[in-house]
């Protein structure tokens, strides 16, 4: 039996993509899914939110294909994975897709969640400031469906970006949904000085990092969360649940933060 997938965990985008065929896939996943179009049957091409995929040809059935799809994807992220093609029939329903952040766990089960940045576990507090220097944590936030974004003026996927996030951001300026800029290896100022100087008008929450060698943030209760935990690279993005859950992350630019409009609103509903 001959089996193929392709794979792609963590996609970054240098500039905004066209529409895209498939649901959060890069121009790398695009291509990956026309050379799935191209390839025998029995064929399956699996995706999760986020742009991990995967995909199988020449199984022994289409069932077989299915299988080999889907787990594959499993196997390679956190999110939950879906069919989206089988043989030349799209088979992707679509209602469900911005679903698939959920189920989103309660008060009770998020206090007994595990302190972690995984999906599932509970975002550690970090001490921030807000934009009249008061003191807050993270936790204080709770109620709403948190948008945490990491990232840096220093950092030109984080600016390409960002443009992009604002636009999402006024989308759902009416939603239970709180948008929070982080930012890391330099102080507020000059973070706070590049955001008023593109006009861009998203809450900035002082991190408490004052420099670029400075490479941990602090936490309410106390020590240090070193950035490198958070992500590998910048811009990192997490979605929380109301409780402080992790229900989502990405690392790295998104080339189209509309595609995740849909999942925000339903993960804030009551």
């Amino acid at each position: 039996m001959l089996f193929r997938s392709l794979l792609l965990l963590f996609p970054i985008l240098a500039s905004a993509a066209p529409p895209a065929a498939v649901p959060h896939l890069d121009s790398r996943g695009q291509a990956a899914y026309q050379s799935f179009l191209n390839a025998a049957t029995p064929r399956a091409f699996a995706i999760a939110p986020g742009g991990a995929y995967a995909w199988a040809a020449s199984a022994v059935s289409e069932d077989a294909a299915e299988t080999q799809a889907l787990e594959s994807c499993r196997r390679h992220g956190e999110q939950t994975c879906v069919l989206f093609a089988v043989n030349e029939q799209r088979v992707f329903d679509g209602k469900r897709w911005p679903t698939l952040w959920g189920p989103y766990p309660d008060a009770a089960a998020s206090a007994r969640a595990a302190v972690g940045m995984k999906r599932g576990m509970r975002f550690p507090d970090l001490a921030l400031s807000d934009a009249a220097a008061r003191k807050l944590r993270l936790s204080d936030l709770d109620g709403r469906v948190r948008v945490l974004h990491f990232w840096g003026s220093w950092c030109p996927h984080c600016r390409q970006e960002m443009p992009g996030f604002q636009r999402l951001a006024k989308q759902l300026r009416k939603e239970k949904i709180a948008f929070a800029l982080i930012q890391v290896r330099e102080d507020v100022a000059s973070a706070r000085a590049w955001l008023r100087r593109q006009k861009i008008a998203m809450p900035l929450y002082d991190s408490g990092v004052r420099g670029s060698r400075d490479a941990a943030l602090p936490l309410a209760g106390g020590g240090m969360l070193a950035d490198r935990e958070i992500a590998r690279a910048f811009p990192a993005t997490y979605i929380l649940g109301r409780h402080g859950v992790v229900l989502f992350s990405h690392t790295g630019p998104v080339s189209d933060w509309s595609q995740y409009a849909e999942f925000l609103r339903h993960a804030a509903r009551p």
